[in-house]
């Protein structure tokens, strides 16, 4: 099986690794980005960064890092979908939950003997009108109002929940303090949310509740974990340098800033001149239209808006190789043996073989 290309004709991987470091060595300014890797396969990514100065960026920053903004910034009260799964009476959901998100709720929240001996509440807070079907489905008292209405909502039911009054609202002030009541009553609850799917403002509001409901009664937070083992990345990155994605290591530390190292940004206004693009869990290409040098470690069949230079096939961590990554079940890093071993390249054996064949670019002193 052919597993890899340079300029869209089959080549060998030692081929196909040294091009890729000639190809970085020519250029100016890298951003490896995607990061859909295991705990492996970040470590030496951030090694390859600290080496050319380049810029590491994950596919799912966006949302990772509104819950980080607000536990900086106010602190969260947090559990795990296990603990949710075993012990919750009520789950709060707030915004829609798509995708991996909506999976992994489904997973990990509706078979407990809670849910099963129907002495689980569920309210949904502004789920929108696409996903009432799944509000039904799951027995959810849902509270049917625009998104963007939901900041307002949050913030009357933290009013109403402690005693305060409220201004009108867009539900019924019976409606509202029925909610509340219901919050208050809880023995163990989870307001769940996707930070893919909220702005920071609603997310602190959320946590906010959370922390008032605790006065008087035992409730958590459960943000849903993106996929593509992001918060494993976020942690490698934290431990090796001290901040999470979107950080530079263009001078002698790193530097971390949401805004100014966010990926589709720094190819939109041509700051980069070379990416590296990595997705491991599956074919997922990368957000921009914008052609540019490009090396792919990504699955076979991924298809990216323009032929990548070099194009290498990785393996899957805990199915092509074994590894270690988030375990969103458990809140924690765990290893994952491989179900169906290969010979195809990992990410962080493909990355540390790049490194070796791109010389160390020196960086700025300040």
């Amino acid at each position: 099986m052919q597993r890899a290309w340079i300029l869209g004709k089959p080549a060998a991987i030692d081929a196909a690794i040294a091009e890729a470091g000639k190809l970085i060595a020519a250029r100016a300014r890298t951003l490896i980005a995607g990061l859909g890797t295991d705990v492996a396969g970040a470590r030496a990514v951030i090694a390859l960064a600290e080496r050319i100065g380049a810029v590491i960026d994950h596919m799912n920053s966006e949302g990772a890092l509104r819950d980080l903004d607000v536990m900086r910034s106010s602190g969260v009260m947090m559990t795990t979908p296990t603990e949710s799964h075993a012990r919750a009476d009520t789950l709060l959901l707030a915004g829609p939950i798509r995708g991996a998100a909506r999976d992994q709720f489904l997973q990990h929240m509706i078979g407990s003997k809670q849910a099963k001996d129907g002495g689980r509440r569920i309210i949904w807070l502004c789920p929108g009108r696409e996903l009432l079907p799944l509000a039904d489905t799951i027995a959810a008292t849902a509270i049917v109002l625009d998104y963007d209405d939901l900041p307002e909502l949050l913030a009357a039911l933290r009013a109403d929940v402690a005693g305060r009054p409220t201004n009108k609202t867009r539900i019924s002030s019976k409606q509202l303090r029925q909610v509340a009541t219901t919050l208050k009553q809880t023995l163990f609850g989870a307001a769940i949310w996707s930070g893919a799917e909220l702005d920071p403002l609603a997310i602190e509001m959320l946590c906010g509740l959370v922390s008032d409901l605790n006065a008087t009664t035992r409730f958590s937070g459960l943000p849903l974990a993106p996929d593509a083992n992001t918060i494993g990345v976020l942690q490698v990155c934290a431990w090796m340098t001290g901040f999470p994605m979107r950080t530079s290591f263009g001078r002698k530390s790193p530097q971390h800033d949401p805004w100014l190292y966010d990926g589709r940004r720094l190819v939109a206004s041509g700051e980069v001149d070379c990416v590296v693009w990595i997705s491991a869990y599956g074919n997922e290409a990368p957000p921009w239209q914008e052609k540019l040098p490009t090396i792919a470690l990504a699955a076979q069949d991924t298809v990216l808006h323009a032929p990548a230079h070099v194009h290498i096939t990785v393996g899957r961590p805990g199915i092509d190789h074994s590894g270690v990554e988030q375990f969103a079940a458990a809140g924690t890093l765990a290893a994952f043996p491989a179900t169906r071993q290969s010979e195809i390249i990992s990410v962080a054996d493909a990355i540390t073989r790049i490194a070796a064949a791109t010389p160390e670019r020196r960086v700025p002193s300040c």
